[in-house]
């Protein structure tokens, strides 16, 4: 069988892209192949399970517009699915005055950006909302909240299933070749044979990209680390605590978040991970670490950040380090609160003069379109994502059937 269109990728994205375009060409044969024996491995299920409500994100970007639609297009998936999810606020604290200015941008963009209930708050209100916190302002961001994203995959998965849509596990791409009008997708169990491909691989993705496209950028992995904290320090964290993050990085800095189980994350550092799905500080794969440190990209950016990505590696390998990050606005917390926890990967596309692409970015090549970018809030917004790339793929595909 030719499928009319081929998925690469079942995470989020790409099974809400299938979705979307099983919904609008119900006609169409579609596919959707992953190299894992399950559905979302990877950064659909490593992650916070905040659904963020657009307010870190430079107006009238695709991130800022994506992410403010998702959320609403995510909590009503939840709500037909019966997912537990919660909108429990945050608030983003600023600890001295040289981080007012910085909050009061962030309170403009979510303005810009529609997030609705967004409001700026002295001390006594904070500790009237987080009341082991200690700052001298705050955003407080109500329409954050949180979900088991792990939950939302699998419901998507057994939605197209169900619809007749084949979820192909176990199925690396290997290369992708043109044959007439049809792509020959090599696989270790087999050729699959399609006419379009669209591929939401993200710790993958400039490789899969590179079969039929030219991306500038590369992937550079991130590995976030999280500690949870034990039962009895919970009560200090109500709901999101988050710092004023740093513009020039893309990365929200160590913050914590309560879980819809009622586990309390603390966390993520960020910092290199010497293998693109590697989970533990021990794994390496050297084809990914080679890669990444052969890219002119990379060493730029590192030259440009070695002093904070220093400070990152210091926290990761030090539990005390942590805990003083977090105690400069939790003071209560100690280093005996906590216990290590997860990981994530996170796959930043990185340009070649050494600049972390920003927005969400795709790269189109023959008879395909490949998500390149798609980092945090990709997770929340990855039903508005999916209607993107519906209106993208109709158009560069003239799909009509």
């Amino acid at each position: 069988m030719t499928y009319d269109l081929t998925m690469i990728g079942a995470g989020l994205v790409g099974l809400a892209t299938a979705r979307e375009l099983h919904r609008r060409f119900p006609a169409l044969r579609i596919g959707v192949l992953d190299k894992e024996k399950a559905v979302g491995q990877h950064q659909s299920s490593h992650n916070s399970g905040v659904l963020h409500s657009g307010v870190y994100y430079q107006p009238g970007s695709s991130k800022a517009r994506l992410c403010v639609r998702g959320r609403t297009l995510m909590e009503r998936f939840a709500e037909e699915h019966g997912i537990p999810h919660q909108q429990c606020g945050k608030v983003i604290v600023a600890l001295h005055e040289g981080e007012l200015g910085r909050l009061a941008e962030l309170e403009s963009r979510g303005t810009a950006n529609g997030v609705a209930g967004i409001t700026m708050i002295g001390p006594e209100r904070l500790r009237e909302l987080e009341p082991h916190v200690s700052g001298i302002r705050a955003l407080q961001v109500p329409a954050t909240g949180i979900i088991d994203f792990s939950l939302v995959v699998t419901a998507l998965a057994a939605e197209l299933i169900n619809d007749g849509v084949d979820i192909l596990l176990g199925q690396q791409v290997q290369s992708i070749r043109r044959r007439g009008r049809v792509q020959l997708l090599s696989t270790a169990a087999g050729v699959i044979e399609t006419r379009r491909v669209i591929s939401c691989a993200g710790l993958q993705a400039d490789r899969v990209a590179r079969y039929t496209a030219e991306p500038e950028v590369r992937i550079v992995p991130f590995r976030g680390d999280y500690y949870t904290l034990k039962l009895s320090a919970r009560p200090l964290c109500e709901n999101l605590i988050y710092p004023v993050p740093d513009p020039a990085l893309p990365f929200l800095g160590v913050h914590l978040t309560r879980r819809t189980d009622g586990e309390v994350w603390a966390g993520p550092n960020a910092v290199l991970a010497t293998a693109r799905e590697g989970y533990r500080r021990t794994d390496l794969d050297l084809r990914d670490l080679t890669e990444t440190v052969r890219f002119r990209g990379f060493r730029k950016l590192a030259r440009a950040h070695w002093r904070t990505g220093a400070r990152e590696i210091w926290r990761d390998l030090a539990k005390r380090a942590f805990a003083a990050e977090l105690q400069r606005y939790l003071p209560e917390i100690v280093p005996g609160d906590l216990a290590f926890g997860p990981s994530g990967v996170r796959a930043q596309a990185v340009a070649p003069n050494g600049a972390m692409v920003d927005d969400f970015l795709l790269v189109e090549g023959a008879d395909s379109l490949h998500v390149v970018n798609a980092p945090s809030p990709a997770a929340t917004a990855s039903l508005a994502i999916g209607h993107w790339l519906a209106d993208r793929s109709a158009k560069s595909f003239a799909l009509d059937c």
